[in-house]
């Protein structure tokens, strides 16, 4: 059942984090987009895993400003429990058409996919201790705070026309997909459908690094969290927060159409 949107406040932040658990390299990034009555702009940081960096990194990104929602690139349940388990949403996801068209998701039972839900239980136990969040009012909210768990590849890859030319080439799916999205204005639509009248005050096309560029579409999926404005997949094991239902392309529609709008 879908709820009404509601109109943002004239000014916020919301919070997008991409997870990473290397304890070396700078493979996490965490991205506060705000906006206020005229512009968007957003601050991104890299960082590693090792525990005082992520602090630290989320803590520079954050800057004791209020948000509105956080939105985590891995498995999440609203008891930070680790999961072990192949998914509804993982299932729902990973079907031969959407497979096909844009790929798999991960289970979070496969080795990486462990390794991924510790690295983002860590994260959101920082975020819940850092941050002044705003309390869930969507549905299918996981937790009193309001946390909620993205997957930037299909998030953008729902919002192709057409996928199969973005299959193969130089980089990640992701970052393949991502390219095309701001090369159609694609994702610059989504940011004023969520908050109409702003000026980018920054270039989405300006944004190149494969972490960045995820944890710039997590907060932005965190933004139609907060606007109540999304499509869900998942059930008690985690919701997966995909875009509005008016932003899935033409052949995922149909797939969607038992999906949960927000």
């Amino acid at each position: 059942m879908a709820q009404d949107s509601l109109t943002l406040p004239h000014s916020g932040s919301v919070l997008g984090i991409d997870v990473g658990w290397s304890l070396k390299a700078r493979s996490s990034a965490a991205c506060r987009l705000s906006w206020d009555q005229e512009s968007v702009h957003w601050h991104i940081r890299r960082f590693t895993a090792a525990p005082q960096d992520r602090r630290d990194g989320l803590r520079a990104v954050i800057a004791a400003q209020p948000l509105l929602a956080a939105a985590l690139d891995g498995p999440l349940r609203g008891d930070l429990a680790i999961i072990d388990r192949y998914r509804h949403a993982e299932r729902l996801l990973s079907e031969r058409e959407l497979r096909e068209a844009i790929g798999k998701l991960a289970q979070s039972n496969s080795g990486n996919g462990r390794l991924l839900n510790a690295a983002t239980n860590d994260c959101a136990r920082l975020v819940l201790e850092e941050a002044r969040l705003a309390d869930a009012g969507h549905g299918q909210a996981i937790h009193r705070l309001a946390i909620v768990e993205a997957f930037p590849n299909s998030f953008l890859g729902l919002m192709l026309d057409d996928p199969a030319p973005h299959k193969g080439g130089r980089g990640s799916r992701s970052d393949r997909y991502y390219a095309a999205l701001v090369a159609d204005g694609t994702l610059q639509r989504l940011i004023e459908h969520h908050l109409p009248g702003r000026v980018a005050a920054q270039s989405l096309a300006a944004v190149t690094n494969h972490d960045d560029r995820a944890a710039l579409v997590c907060a932005i999926t965190a933004l139609g969290v907060a606007r109540r404005d999304y499509t869900g997949v998942g059930d008690a094991d985690g919701w997966i927060i995909l875009p509005p239902r008016r932003f899935i392309a033409g052949w995922a529609q149909s797939i969607a159409a038992d999906w949960s709008q927000g």
